[in-house]
């Protein structure tokens, strides 16, 4: 499990840095000729952006924060230290990055709910970075559950098997 997670977070940060370098890429010095961006080619399909990036993002989130009662007490469960604060917060961005790419291209069903929907995942995503880099357990636990709410509207209306 820990293979895949770290693969996830080199997945993640391979397509952030991918966006780094088109965004820098489209800029040009000041007094150049103004250049158009490069057209952007969406390749993977909904369901692999679901089951790729949202997903583990996702799970990792909710699984960050929690209480657990049982026979032998109350174990509070948090990120403990830089490392764990990071990856949630990692998993975060990429929750953010997702919602952007539910919109590109084909993969938008409609520009009405799917794009409202896919920003809501977005600005989930965002509340729950924040709560990663305040390092605020509390945050990060409502902001889990901003996101299970974006998920969940989003399925009710659009998921398909």
């Amino acid at each position: 499990m820990r293979i895949v997670h770290w693969l996830f977070l080199v997945s993640v940060a391979l397509f952030i840095s991918g966006i780094g370098f088109i965004v820098a890429g489209a800029r040009t010095a000041q007094g150049a000729e103004v250049v158009d961006a490069p057209a952007m080619t969406p390749v993977a399909t909904v369901k692999q952006i679901m089951n790729g990036i949202v997903a583990p993002a996702a799970t990792t989130v909710f699984d960050a924060v929690g209480t657990i009662v049982n026979a032998d007490g109350v174990l509070e469960i948090a990120p403990k230290n830089e490392e764990e604060w990071a990856a949630v917060g990692n998993s975060a961005a990429a929750l953010v990055e997702s919602g952007n790419l539910l919109m590109l291209g084909d993969r938008a069903v409609d520009r009405g709910e799917w794009v409202a929907m896919s920003r809501a995942l977005t600005s989930a995503g965002i509340e729950a970075l924040k709560a990663a880099e305040g390092k605020d357990k509390d945050a990060l636990l409502a902001a889990g559950s901003v996101v299970n709410t974006a998920c969940d509207n989003c399925h009710q209306k659009y998921q398909r098997q």
